[in-house]
């Protein structure tokens, strides 16, 4: 069985799943579009709420994706904000020179304001302001604190690079907590300080955006904190639009706010939400949540409340056909369709309506349209399917494999090929299963030859694990087959490393030498080398992708090997291709079999009182432990074998076959059986063997004596 290093992509999905009595547990497993290609043709996959909400957002210029620091909690964290106080250390360490690192922490943990003016006096201006105006911050001073950030921004900007950015931010934080605290002061009204909060967030996206220093992402941080004032103000389409474009530049806090907004949007009563629903960008949230199905698709009518709050919002149309058709609701899909125009999923939908009312040569045009209309890097995110398997969801590869079914169905198998190939490893296996057990050895052949040249080497990843593109795993398919099906000089081309390309032109060249030597020695040989190899090399040069060895899983699971079956949308023609590819034996591990069995072949080839003889049976067996090949292999020998001292432990510790010494048995093998024919007649025999000779030896002495 092979040793290569097991798929990163499972060992990284390990929970555990039942599969039957074939697997005990184990990782979970990629779903497979040929399982069910009712269900496949009939579903549509739960969208994505992160991929949903990030096209709502807009690209704020000069603001960077943001790195792990964004992805940390803040102040307001369950551990009284202590991951942002070790983010901001790091950077103030980062940033400053060594003769200031140990000033600036001295001065952060004061509690007076004007002491660190104080004992700061030597700091540069933008420093020593910034520092008081957090301890004051700390303190709870928010108006002061405003003040001494308003002045860090008062200074001139090559007097502020450090801190511009760090200040503004912190001004919006400062004012955003005054406007919370002044609704009971008429001299500060909170209307008023929300506003100024706002205008100090978007100078810190535009500081950031014009290069001042930011090394915790505040800019990025702000989007955010304008968005909750925008909310508290009851403008929820701000504070949609700012989360979104806070989500799309990487912000984890963004993602959530929206997924909390949504759920605060589906808590509403209706009256309520129907209000909020007709802010488009509102509206457009609650679909992309619904969309996703991270509560379920939600009831009915929530679904007719959105529905009639979308009114004449073209742009929503197929988004709301994708709702109605996950809630069972045909007719309203088909209706939203007609102003959907040409979007990947608006046509998606409409192929998957062709199948249902029996069209499939609408549906069949209708998928093909649907995959130019998906961008090729469109990613809706993992999914866990109802039958506990993971789907990588991209929509114009599913597109492409439902498409296929379609393909498959009115019997056009190379298409079929050529769109699940598309889809790179997310339907592999169903990729496989076509080129294995559909397509015969020709059309296969002819398709890796017009469209998968070899691909480049790829180098060694840490570890030793080296990645496997499915162009190298398709060649290797068709070179494994090619093997098994006796077409030996054109398999090794199709291997990828040097060692599998000896494997496999070893194995052919031993395979033609089992019917060419002139010896029968020689035939033997052959056929023992031949079995060595299958059984060592099996997995990586005989055996199948999918059922029965699972190549595709390097054979350490297997997902069962029932008989292939008429189900729907699997057609007479493929069915008989199917039932006509299955292994010989239909066993998991079946090239162990194959390797007994050309064991036994050799031992056809030797005298049965050999140590070869007894040695090839000895060694397939033990290939085969515990099934009814062995034994047979073992009753062979006892039937006909010599007695050898280690068959006491037949089949687990076995000689290696001395074929230079089977050779002498062939002239030796028949004079022992004649020998063994005449000895019951030795008492017979042998007295009148005596009298004959002494009756010829008296006759010739007389002979003599006459001519005398």
């Amino acid at each position: 069985m092979s040793t290569r290093n097991w798929p990163r992509q499972l060992l990284c999905l390990s929970l555990g799943m039942p599969f039957g009595t074939a697997v005990a547990c184990g990782p979970d497993f990629p779903m497979q579009l040929l399982d069910n290609r009712a269900q496949s043709l009939a579903e549509l996959p739960e969208g994505n709420f992160a991929f949903e909400v990030n096209r709502l957002g807009q690209q704020v210029a000069g603001l960077k994706p943001t790195t792990e620091i964004t992805l940390t909690p803040y102040w307001d964290s369950d551990d009284n904000g202590r991951p942002y106080r070790r983010q901001r250390a790091e950077a103030e360490a980062n940033e400053l020179p060594e003769g200031l690192r140990a000033k600036v922490a001295e001065l952060r943990a004061l509690h007076d304001p004007q002491q660190v003016e104080l004992q700061g006096a030597e700091l540069p201006a933008e420093l020593r302001l910034y520092l008081a105006g957090a301890v004051a911050f700390d303190a709870g001073d928010n108006a002061q604190a405003a003040d001494y950030f308003r002045q860090v921004l008062a200074l001139p900007a090559e007097q502020r690079k450090l801190r511009s950015t760090w200040a503004a931010y912190s001004l919006g934080r400062a004012l955003a907590a005054q406007s919370g605290a002044a609704s009971e002061d008429p001299q500060q009204p909170p209307e008023a300080l929300q506003t100024q909060a706002r205008q100090a967030f978007e100078q810190a996206q535009q500081l950031s955006a014009e290069g001042f220093s930011d090394p915790l992402e505040l800019g990025v941080a702000s989007l955010g904190e304008q968005a909750r004032l925008a909310k508290l103000a009851g403008d929820w389409d701000a504070a949609v639009q700012l989360y979104a474009n806070q989500s799309r530049l990487g912000s984890g806090s963004g993602y959530s706010s929206l997924r909390q907004l949504a759920g605060e949007l589906k808590a509403m009563p209706n009256e309520q939400l129907q209000a909020q629903l007709r802010q488009p960008l509102t509206q457009k949230l609650l679909i992309a949540y619904l969309l996703s199905g991270i509560d379920g698709f939600g009831s009915k009518q929530l679904n007719r409340l959105l529905q009639a709050s979308a009114g004449q919002h073209l742009e929503n149309a197929d988004r709301l056909a994708a709702l109605a058709y996950q809630q069972g609701d045909y007719d309203s899909a088909k209706g939203y369709l007609q102003q959907a125009g040409d979007t990947g999923l608006a046509w998606w939908l409409r192929a998957k309506l062709a199948v249902r009312d029996g069209d499939k040569a609408q549906a069949a045009e209708a998928y093909a349209k649907a995959a130019k209309g998906f961008p090729k890097d469109e990613q809706w995110g993992a999914r866990e399917t109802p039958d506990w398997d993971y789907e990588a969801v991209r929509p114009g590869c599913r597109v492409n494999g439902e498409g296929a079914i379609l393909a498959l169905d009115r019997g056009d198998y190379v298409q079929a090929l050529d769109l699940l190939y598309r889809s790179e490893d997310i339907y592999w296996p169903d990729a496989a299963t076509v080129a294995e057990r559909v397509l015969s050895l020709d059309e296969l052949k002819g398709y890796v030859d017009a469209n998968v040249p070899q691909p480049a080497p790829v180098k060694e990843e840490e570890g030793g694990y080296t990645p496997r593109s499915v162009a190298t795993k398709l060649r290797e398919l068709l070179g494994r087959r090619l093997l098994r099906e006796g077409r030996y000089d054109q398999a090794a081309a199709y291997f990828d490393t040097p060692q599998l390309k000896a494997d496999a032109q070893a194995y052919g060249e031993q395979r033609k030498q089992a019917t060419s030597r002139w010896t029968a020695t020689g035939r033997a040989e052959a056929l023992y080398g031949a079995a060595t190899l299958a059984r060592h090399s099996g997995m990586e040069i005989l055996g199948y992708e999918m059922a029965p060895d699972y190549a595709w899983l390097e054979g350490s699971f297997s997902l069962g090997n029932e008989a292939v079956q008429a189900k729907p949308f699997l057609e007479a023609g493929e069915l008989l291709r199917q039932q006509g590819s299955e292994a010989v034996p239909n066993e998991r591990y079946h090239y162990r079999y194959v390797a007994a069995d050309l064991a036994n072949q050799a031992a056809d080839q030797l005298p049965h009182s050999s140590q070869a003889f007894a040695a090839v049976l000895c060694q397939g067996a033990g290939w085969v432990a515990g099934t009814d090949q062995e034994s047979a292999l073992y009753r062979r020998y006892v039937e006909q074998g010599p007695f050898v001292q280690w068959a006491e432990d037949f089949g687990r510790q076995c000689e290696e076959p001395a074929f230079d010494q089977a050779n002498k048995r062939y002239l030796t093998e028949p004079l022992d059986a004649a020998r063994t024919a005449l000895r019951p007649y030795k008492a017979q025999v042998l007295p009148g063997a005596a009298l004959v000779v002494a009756a010829i030896g008296w006759l010739w002495v007389r002979r003599r004596r006459n001519k005398a």
